[in-house]
């Protein structure tokens, strides 16, 4: 059987185009991998905010900021970019934005919080538009049948990415303790590893892929005004739209707790668990392999089984990752717990991109992935701001946060089920097409 066969793409589609979409799955994963799940975030807590039994709660702050920021701009920004025919130009300027804000946190030591915050938000809202921008291509490049498979080949090529600015991080990490160095000294390094690989390997998205949109006519001398008539258009013609809908706020419950694992992990670990940051950096390095394999292989059977089950099946496996983390008292059921998080990780969010592409209008792509990734900061808001508060509140329980987590599961698997696939993708057909 042939994995990677030119059946699954659209007419005109070549292989080499998805490449070049793949690999920014490849250059963000980074840094989310770095930033937000493996250093930064518990370097911002033990660091940066020197300990300070706040230090949670800010970091979960800082999330909490740059995702209201994407939820309140985003929507009108994917609308702009439809009528505009921009996505990929939109996705460069997003491209930079991010590569600036990482190299940015090189600079925030001990006591620099409101660097650190600044640098976070600013990193942290680029990031969510390229990963919605880059999202809003896949209907363009696969068909509408093998849209799993060729979400799944993204995602797992970005754990690889992932993988790739952590595996340099973690050996420069490695080699700075061994010679005695302070996180003060090495953190910062593996920023800038970080955004170097962002850059270097976004190149091959912006020399292979094609903006095959087209501007609608009268667009030129549309502005900010016509993109927020249109989304606002969109919501109202939302009953047309009510699984897309059902399926948003899916999303955003089970997204709120994906969002709790890849900000808090390596919290977790270290404050719960007494991992080092050595310690943390490999655990999430194996996560990321789990992660990958989850991705590339569910993205075949999901649809084989169909998506809404494929995603339930995923759901259910966050559920028992939480309840074991939180019975964790050392190292080996972490690990175990971990490993199943990276398997549930790239399916799930595999999934996710792949339905959100069923239920998108061919004229209205950029605008509803804004939509979805409105629902999934919504989530980034919801998710670990809840986390920290709940640390705060109770005198930094961590466990009890993490068991709170699973709530967000188990409302995910309810609104699933009120999701039609079959109305769902005949309301993103232009009207009178069967």
């Amino acid at each position: 059987m042939d994995l990677f066969s030119q059946r699954l793409l659209n007419d005109g589609v070549r292989k080499r185009e998805v490449f070049g979409w793949a690999m920014y799955d490849f250059a963000n994963s980074g840094y989310t991998t770095v930033v937000l799940t493996a250093v930064f975030n518990a370097y911002f807590v033990s660091v940066v905010a020197q300990g300070a039994a706040w230090g949670t709660l800010a970091w979960t702050l800082a999330i909490a900021a740059s995702s209201l920021i994407v939820m309140v701009t985003l929507p009108a920004v994917g609308a702009h970019a439809d009528l505009r025919a921009g996505k990929k130009r939109l996705l460069g300027f997003c491209t930079v934005a991010c590569v600036l804000g990482t190299l940015a946190l090189a600079g925030a030591g001990p006591g620099e919080l409101w660097l650190a915050v600044a640098a976070v938000i600013v990193s942290n809202v680029a990031y969510s538009y390229g990963e919605s921008l880059t999202a809003a291509f896949l209907p363009e490049l696969a068909r509408p049948e093998a849209l799993g498979r060729v979400s799944g080949w993204g995602w797992s090529f970005g754990y690889l990415g992932g993988m790739l600015a952590l595996g340099l991080s973690l050996a420069y990490v490695l080699a700075a303790q061994a010679r005695g160095e302070p996180a003060t000294a090495f953190v910062p390094v593996t920023m800038v590893i970080t955004a170097v690989v962002y850059a270097l390997a976004s190149l091959a998205t912006f020399t292979l892929l094609r903006e095959r949109a087209v501007r609608p006519s009268g667009a030129a001398a549309s502005g900010l005004g016509a993109s927020l008539a249109r989304l606002a258009s969109t919501w109202r013609e939302a009953r047309r739209y009510r699984d897309f809908c059902w399926f948003l706020a899916c999303g955003a419950s089970y997204q709120a707790g994906i969002s709790v694992v890849v900000t808090l992990a390596a919290v977790y670990a270290q404050q719960a668990l007494g991992f080092t940051q050595a310690d943390t950096m490999m655990l999430i390095f194996v996560v990321n392999i789990a992660a990958a394999a989850g991705a590339f292989a569910f993205g075949y059977w999901q649809d084989r089984i169909g998506h809404k089950p494929a995603l339930a099946l995923t759901l259910l496996g966050w559920i028992v990752m939480t309840v074991l983390a939180v019975l964790a008292t050392g190292p080996g059921l972490f690990w175990v717990a971990a490993l199943i998080a990276g398997l549930c990780m790239g399916s799930s969010q595999s999934a996710g991109r792949a339905m959100a592409g069923l239920f998108t209008p061919a004229d209205r792509r950029a605008e509803f992935f804004g939509l979805w990734t409105f629902a999934t900061r919504a989530s980034a808001v919801v998710g670990p701001l809840t986390f920290g508060l709940i640390t705060w509140l109770t005198d930094g329980n961590q466990r009890l946060a993490m068991g709170c987590t699973a709530v967000f599961f188990v409302g995910g698997l309810l609104l699933l089920a009120q999701v039609d696939m079959a109305r769902g993708e005949r309301a993103a057909k232009p009207e009178g097409v069967a």
